[in-house]
């Protein structure tokens, strides 16, 4: 759950996705916001029945594979990776507009579980394009963090390292496919940030790179430096990589501008290796750094829901699979 009604320049999330040898991908990505926003880390098995919406005509699946999941509010999926090695992630996007008067009538998904559906139910970019496609759903979402509408779109990343980008404009499903898309932030939406980022390409970065806050510059700086660091298949130094261009992307914490009160700040990144199955979640104010490994959990059908509560993690450091607790599936804020 992300999203504004704020000036663009207030929200500041970026996605990140690092290319390096023998199959390894890293999905990077920084959650910024005015105030911190409350996450907690589940892991969900498979064959579990779920529902997009509480009315009784919404959307409905059994989930066929598990994920691990971001839960903003211990409410809303905001992002997560599943045993596939398929990750989504939601950022905010002003202008996106979900509805029209065709599409309002359909099947309803919560933003609550949108992302939650789309890891439970497909293995590969290709199989969430298809799902998307066939736009037999309407999708809305509650408010959050006083009244703030919810308006985002999405980056979607396989094992394979092909990519796509989810926006909806008017109610139309516009979605953006390549194996080398490797940056995305927050407005404009997908065709104009290419054409900021072109205009860019030709003065060259080496020369000189746009250096705010605002979403085109982060975007024009990842994309620069994601294809001017080296290649490697060594997760380990691979996810220093990553991380360290993502670094250059984060708004500093506690970061003010006097004009603007509603400023965004980082407030936690995260890390997804899909080769490996890494789930990496570091909030801005702990000193560790820590991660789930989604292939040493059980995420058989029957199996139950896993819990991390991040509120306690401030010592944590390395893998804490070991430090999940059972627990009930989180309550959707439909």
């Amino acid at each position: 759950l992300s999203a504004a009604v704020f000036p663009a320049e207030t929200e500041a999330c970026s996605r990140i996705v690092y290319h390096g040898t023998d199959s390894l991908y890293i999905v990077g990505r920084s959650l910024d916001w005015k105030t911190p926003i409350p996450t907690n880390v589940y892991v969900y098995p498979s064959g579990m029945s779920k529902k997009g919406n509480l009315q009784p005509d919404a959307v409905r699946w059994t989930s066929r594979y598990g994920a691990v999941y971001a839960v903003g509010y211990d409410g809303g999926v905001t992002e997560g990776m599943n045993e596939k090695g398929l990750v989504i992630n939601g950022l905010f996007c002003k202008g996106t507009v979900y509805e029209n008067d065709s599409t309002k009538d359909r099947a309803p998904m919560s933003l609550a579980v949108f992302v939650a559906w789309l890891l439970d139910m497909n293995a590969t970019t290709d199989e969430v394009v298809a799902a998307l496609k066939k736009r037999d759903f309407s999708i809305s979402g509650s408010t959050f963090d006083g009244g703030t509408v919810s308006t985002l779109h999405w980056g979607i990343t396989d094992a394979s390292g092909k990519s796509a980008i989810l926006e909806f404009d008017h109610g139309a499903v516009n979605i953006y496919e390549g194996d080398d898309i490797r940056a995305m932030t927050n407005d404009p939406q997908w065709p104009d940030m290419q054409a900021i980022n072109k205009y860019w390409e030709k003065i060259g970065g080496a020369n000189m790179l746009p250096g705010t806050v605002k979403s085109p510059d982060r975007f024009v700086r990842a994309d620069y430096f994601l294809r001017h660091v080296e290649s490697v298949g060594d997760a380990d130094l691979g996810l220093a990589i990553t991380r360290s261009v993502l670094a250059n992307l984060c708004v500093p914490y506690k970061y003010t501008v006097e004009s603007d009160p509603n400023v965004s700040s980082t407030q936690w990144v995260s890390f997804s290796n899909v080769r490996d199955l890494r789930y990496y979640f570091h909030p801005v104010v702990n000193p560790g750094f820590f991660y789930i490994d989604l292939g040493k959990c059980d995420l058989r059908p029957g199996r139950p829901v896993m819990k991390l509560d991040v509120s306690k993690s401030a010592d944590y450091i390395g893998e804490v699979n070991g430090r999940m607790k059972k627990s009930e599936p989180f309550t959707p804020m439909f």
